[in-house]
């Protein structure tokens, strides 16, 4: 007796029969998806690598500390900051100070001899003088602000034969600080100080000369040595922003 019974054979017929496939896979089919659910996640990498480099991603294995951000000093003042009620003899200068490596402006209200409209060129350079050898205030010195004049410098009027725009000072200019050559040429650029070009003439001590004092006299200003020759400067975007070069940057007034 046929263990097949008369329907079950009929479908297995069915299932033999050319050109009607198989209900059921057969061992090649079955074999090939157990090989494509194996290469799945391979591919699936294969896949990220492709996209990574697309987006020029450089693959690495070794973790990478790019540190901190990097951090850069503002040098600016805030905007919001309330000045104080001045009087008549208070004008707002720009005084130059160090921040970072070049020097940049900052306003201040200052008492200036002759007010306003001070005109009187040896006063004025010395009450700037006195504002650049302060030290910068709490907002200033946040900001990154610092000054680089030496507390003993000073300041007189033209020497004999000196033209009358020039100023000496009580040190050589060649042994003053860059930077605060810097700033006193800055400072003094856009005020009575300067000339009629907006340049700054400066020199060292005067020697066997005698300086002019305030009232336009004659005063001593050293003994026994030949006047320290005078230079022009002039406060361009080259000395604001190289200040190390400004002892060099000078011409022969």
């Amino acid at each position: 007796m046929s263990r097949w019974s008369p329907r079950r054979r009929a479908v297995q017929d069915a299932a033999d029969a050319p050109g009607i496939p198989s209900a059921r896979p057969s061992p090649a089919r079955r074999a090939a998806g157990r090989s494509v659910r194996r290469a799945g996640p391979l591919a699936l990498l294969c896949v990220l690598a492709s996209l990574a480099a697309g987006c020029g991603i450089r693959a690495t294995s070794v973790p990478v500390d790019a540190g901190a951000a990097p951090s850069r000093v503002g040098c600016v003042l805030p905007t919001d900051q309330e000045s104080p009620p001045g009087s008549d003899g208070d004008a707002f200068v720009r005084v130059y100070l160090v921040c970072g490596s070049r020097v940049s402006p900052v306003e201040r209200e200052v008492r200036m001899p002759g007010g306003r409209s001070a005109a009187e060129r040896l006063p004025v350079a010395r009450k700037l003088l006195t504002e650049l050898k302060r030290q910068p205030r709490a907002t200033e010195e946040a900001a990154g602000f610092e000054t680089a004049v030496p507390d003993d410098l000073t300041v007189g009027g033209a020497a004999d034969g000196d033209p009358d725009e020039a100023l000496r000072l009580n040190r050589p200019l060649d042994e003053l600080p860059p930077f605060a050559l810097a700033q006193l040429v800055c400072t003094y650029a856009d005020t009575a100080v300067a000339d009629a070009d907006d340049g700054v003439i400066l020199g060292g001590p005067a020697g066997d000369g005698r300086s002019r004092d305030d009232d336009g006299n004659d005063g001593d200003a050293g003994a026994d040595r030949a006047a320290a020759p005078l230079q022009r400067y002039e406060c361009n975007a080259a000395l604001r922003t190289s200040p190390e070069e400004a002892v060099g940057s000078g011409t022969e007034a």
